[in-house]
């Protein structure tokens, strides 16, 4: 622990330089991967501005439990059957996922097809699960 603190400060200019971009790079990520929603902010997108959930789980994963009225499309198969998403360009797309990896680099894919209202649930179906909140399955 010493030698870190007599590292530290014998060298301030690198160690800013360090924290500079850990600090971008946090920046960055967190602008790439989109606006993240909670819960309650999700139920209120759906009920107020006809949002649209895009679940990015598998076909199998997906129908073993969903949020109402969500649409799957796997993330391994969004560039190919992007076109269904081409009627709801107008929606708010609310991407889902098991914890909320695959929505965040799968909003910048949809940025660039045109689709400007992408949000990502925050903490996935795992999240939606931890606050015991409803699921269908089928």
């Amino acid at each position: 622990m010493d030698q870190l603190l007599l590292f530290i400060m014998n060298h301030p200019f690198l160690i800013g330089a360090f924290v500079i971009l850990l600090i971008l790079l946090v920046w960055t990520e967190k602008r790439k991967s989109g606006r993240a929603i909670t819960n309650q902010e999700l139920v209120q997108l759906l009920n107020k501005n006809n949002a649209l959930i895009v679940d990015l789980r598998d076909e199998k994963i997906f129908s073993e439990g969903h949020i109402t009225h969500a649409i799957n499309l796997p993330y391994t198969k969004l560039n190919e059957r992007m076109a269904q998403l081409e009627k709801h360009k107008s929606k708010t797309i609310i991407l889902v996922c098991n914890y909320g990896h695959h929505s965040g680099s799968s909003i910048p894919i949809l940025a660039k097809q045109g689709f400007d209202s992408l949000v990502r649930l925050q903490g996935g179906i795992q999240g939606w699960i931890t606050e015991r909140l409803p699921l269908i399955k089928g």
